[in-house]
């Protein structure tokens, strides 16, 4: 087996038993601290959407971000995602920009994008994103995992687990501001 066969498949394993944790009912809090800057981590990130076409965080400076870690098979993730664009189209005027960074792969989250429509870019992280939730915060390395990152790159909030909809309007209200 390939080494980066072998990390895949554990990265797999250890979101999936993070998912089937929230899937079940437990809400587990982020209890690590972010490890480090979270907009400098971002805009290291390489990325790109699922055509290939390279979405740089750098496009997004002064923006208050709201970026999601979710993937194709996780059922809280796309329940979540028709609320995140509801918001997104909302606040875009106050420049809040929100971002779905999925550890798929490119076909899948186009085959998901073609059933369910997304109002913001849609990222490929793929295993990388694992570890990058890590840093920002994300110990159990589950999803959905979101962090809100304010317009000056400090994380200002940090979620594991799903968000409702007035909980999610009274940050992104006190920060968008």
């Amino acid at each position: 087996m390939k080494p980066w066969t072998g990390r895949l498949l554990a990265a797999a394993v250890i979101v999936a038993a993070g998912v089937a944790g929230l899937w079940f009912g437990q809400r587990p809090e982020p209890d690590a601290a972010p490890t480090v800057d979270g907009r400098a981590r971002l805009e290291q990130m390489k990325l790109a959407d699922a055509r290939g076409q390279p979405m740089p965080f750098s496009d997004w400076r002064g923006k208050l971000l709201v970026v999601n870690f979710w993937a194709t098979w996780c059922a809280p993730c796309r329940e979540e995602m028709p609320l995140f664009s509801r918001m997104a189209g909302k606040y875009a005027a106050q420049g809040v920009q929100f971002v779905g960074i999925s550890i798929d792969n490119a076909d899948n989250v186009r085959a998901f994008q073609q059933q369910t429509p997304v109002d913001y870019p849609l990222l490929i992280g793929g295993a990388d994103a694992i570890q990058l939730s890590a840093d920002l915060g994300n110990a159990q390395q589950a999803m959905p995992f979101t962090v809100i990152v304010g317009r000056d790159g400090r994380i200002l909030e940090r979620k594991l687990g799903t968000y409702k909809e007035a909980e999610l309007a009274a940050l992104l209200a006190r920060h968008a501001g």
